[in-house]
């Protein structure tokens, strides 16, 4: 009997179809792999070991701000601010350490010190953004964007548009040090986006980020704290995004008053054409990481070409409304 019920149903099921947003994680695969092949024809250092982990020290610090970005997408929120973050905590916790000859504040605290400031300025800030947008019920994007302009502006009052330089060695090191071959900062990227990747898939935290993205009233009556998850996460991208700020700083050995400049328009193409939704609750990590991967293959292709950085950047524009379009037609659904 229940044969005879099960196969007629069977039939009007008929094969399930084929849905391309179900392979949208690894859609950009084949991209990536036609960029590598482009990139050995157009230019003969592409393919060389020293090109190659050069762009995966470069994408090192957007990854991590596209990691933080992610995770605050996915539970339904956006942080502008943390292009700002990213110069701001660096900026600070070094200007207290180095002395005022070298554009500090003459306070001079010791070295040791530099990067707990650090991370404890890209938390407080993250927590700052949490508390005007939970507590005060203010829209996350015109806070973060409020704080991105702020930041921006308080980090140029404290180094008065100077560059901090005499850097402590202990703050250099992550950004500049290399560990079995490859950059540290490299080695820290693929730790916190396995760590990641980790968290949304097997543990409760990590769904309960999708659940709030997803339907936030429904993921209240099923008991978990919407607030405590949201502030979480902004607190979380905010510490990245400082930790970014120390590789950077590393990678350069200084701190321009310019650090991180213009970078919030790369997370935003890297996360989209990653598969990150921006109304919250979908998308994945390695989406994601795959976005970082494919912006810089393109970046560093059209540098060897010798493309005005002009190009580069509108590329990134036409990059994120290539991908909306090719998200719309994978789901069918229309964006607001």
């Amino acid at each position: 009997m229940t044969k005879a019920l099960t196969r007629p149903s069977a039939a009007v099921a008929g094969p399930p179809k084929f849905r391309l947003g179900r392979y949208q994680d690894l859609a950009l695969v084949p991209a990536i792999v036609v960029l590598l092949i482009v990139g050995a024809v157009v230019s003969p250092i592409f393919l060389t070991a020293d090109n190659l982990v050069a762009v995966l020290q470069q994408q090192s610090e957007l990854s991590l701000l596209v990691l933080g970005q992610t995770l605050i997408l996915i539970a339904g929120k956006m942080d502008l601010s943390l292009e700002s973050t990213i110069g701001i905590a660096p900026a600070l916790a070094i200007a207290l350490v180095i002395p005022a000859a070298s554009n500090g504040l003459g306070i001079e605290l010791p070295a040791w010190t530099a990067i707990p400031v650090c991370l404890l300025v890209g938390a407080l800030i993250g927590g700052l953004n949490g508390f005007l947008i939970l507590k005060l019920g203010l829209s996350g994007f015109m806070v973060t964007l409020g704080m991105l302009t702020m930041l921006r502006g308080l980090q140029e009052a404290l180094t008065k548009g100077q560059t901090l330089f005499d850097v402590p060695e202990s703050f250099l090191y992550l950004g500049a040090t290399t560990w079995l071959g490859l950059p540290a900062a490299v080695w820290i990227c693929v730790v916190l986006f396995a760590a990641g990747i980790f968290v949304l898939g097997y543990l409760r935290q990590g769904r309960s980020l999708y659940a709030v993205g997803g339907n936030k009233e429904a993921a209240r009556a099923a008991g978990i704290r919407v607030d405590r998850v949201v502030w979480a996460v902004l607190i979380i991208g905010g510490v990245l995004a400082a930790i970014a700020g120390v590789l950077m700083t590393g990678r350069l050995g200084t701190v321009a008053v310019s650090q991180g400049s213009g970078m919030i328009f790369k997370v935003f193409a890297a996360a989209v054409i990653g598969g990150i939704s921006l109304q919250g609750g979908k998308g994945t990590l390695f989406g994601a990481l795959s976005g970082v991967l494919m912006l810089g293959l393109v970046e560093n292709i059209l540098r060897l070409l010798s493309v005005s950085g002009f190009y580069i950047n509108a590329s990134y524009g036409a990059v994120i409304i290539l991908a909306l379009v090719v998200t719309r037609l994978a789901t069918g659904k229309v964006q607001e």
